[in-house]
């Protein structure tokens, strides 16, 4: 039997590997249009390549997917991020994980990681087509025809569609397979950038370019369920860092442009209510008088964010804390735990996954096969499924891809 598999990502390859490493006896063709394989893994985690969580209780992973995780269970559980760690270790990429809980190769080397997928092809002569595009895919019968960009077609057995979403549109993510699976009878959902980071209406975050923040909240005040707590980092343009991709996965279907600002909160001092943060303020004002205001507040903030405080709340930096009004105060305690800012747009070429996909109402989560076209598997981000950052969206990947390529195998049998 030969199974056909278009997409040579994280899921793609990991569904070869299965097939060919549990199912001998199969013959798998790899179609990728890069030249390279994996090149979107190879530049995950910042070319260290976050290869999955830490994390190890499913039902704590599960929660880090913003769409698809009841979906997810079963090839979750089938392909743990516990056993996705040791299969890279089998195959000899040690790894390590690190304060953060994200799992990266000791190498700090994406590239080690998919060279273990280069080495399994050659071992087992896949048949890996580097460099070629599908245009159309076609049911005949029980085969599928893949007609390549030459004219030329391949038929095969089983087709398992891989080619994630259209995230990263220069490593060869571009939506494809949305066109395949339509042509097969699926239905694909609305679409919206996940992970990205933000464009601000405001010029004083563009200030404050490069600094950043272990520890900080933000909310969206229109909607109470919009909320994210962690890092963040300003550019020059905004805002970015792990805290600000939540927020943006969880807004991936918000729409705000400049004309239609959507307004953000940020609480630089979550761990203490706005009361809290108050009566700290009023007493350090109490009990020295004489100190410069700006001193004062270095508790909770760093120099080059006061500069931008003070000027927000029209304060002068060399007022003394015995000339702070009332009303300076509250200005400064909403500052601190309710800094308004307004989001006009997502970081151009940032967003790392594409919120929405095939529709996972149509797909077997127990074997990652069609409901509507026997013979038709999926796995990774060409469906509906997304996480936050952190290694999940390569664990969803590995785990589907391992699942689509042993139902595959099964199935064709």
């Amino acid at each position: 039997m030969k199974i056909g598999i278009i997409g040579a990502g994280a899921a793609g390859m990991m569904a070869a590997a299965t097939i060919v490493e549990q199912y001998p006896g199969h013959k798998v063709v790899l179609i990728e249009k890069n030249a390279l394989l994996g090149r979107k893994v190879i530049i995950s985690g910042g070319g260290r390549c976050n290869v999955t969580t830490g994390v190890q209780d499913v039902r704590t992973v599960l929660t880090k997917y913003m769409r698809g995780s009841k979906f997810l269970t079963s090839a979750m559980y089938n392909f743990p991020p516990e056993q996705v760690y040791q299969w890279f270790k089998n195959h000899g990429v040690p790894l390590k994980t690190e304060d953060d809980m994200r799992v990266f190769p000791q190498s700090n080397n994406g590239k080690d990681v998919v060279g273990v997928f280069d080495n399994i092809f050659e071992e087992h002569n896949v048949d890996v087509r580097k460099g070629e595009s599908v245009t159309s895919v076609n049911k005949m019968a029980k085969k599928f025809q893949l007609t390549l960009k030459d004219g030329k077609s391949i038929d095969v057995d089983a087709l398992i569609l891989t080619t994630g979403g259209q995230a990263y549109r220069y490593t060869g993510s571009t939506g494809d397979g949305y066109q395949f699976a339509e042509a097969l009878g699926h239905s694909i959902t609305d679409l919206a950038a996940s992970l990205n980071s933000f464009l601000l209406q405001e010029q004083w975050p563009k200030e404050l370019s490069g600094v950043s923040f272990d520890h900080i909240k933000m909310s969206i005040p229109s909607n109470k369920k919009y909320v994210a707590t962690g890092p963040i980092v300003f550019t020059h343009k905004g805002i970015s860092g792990p805290a600000v991709f939540a927020l943006s996965a969880q807004i991936a279907f918000e729409q705000y442009s400049k004309d239609t600002p959507l307004e953000m909160h940020i609480d630089f001092v979550p761990d203490s209510s706005i009361q809290d943060v108050r009566k700290i303020l009023d007493d350090k004002i109490r009990n020295q008088p004489k100190q410069l205001l700006f001193n004062l507040l270095r508790i909770w903030l760093p120099k080059s964010v006061l500069s931008e405080l003070l000027k927000e709340c029209a304060i002068s930096s060399d007022i003394v804390n015995a000339s702070v009004s009332n009303d300076m105060r509250k200005a400064i305690t909403s500052w601190l735990k309710e800094c308004s800012v307004r989001i006009i747009g997502r970081g151009s070429g940032s967003e790392f996954v594409t919120a929405g996909g095939v529709d996972t109402n149509e797909i077997d989560s127990g074997t990652m096969g069609s409901k509507i076209c026997p013979g038709l598997y999926f796995a990774g981000e060409i469906m509906n499924i997304d996480g936050v950052t952190g290694g999940f969206n390569l664990q969803a990947a590995w785990a589907t891809g391992n699942l689509a390529g042993a139902s595959a195998a099964e199935g064709s049998r």
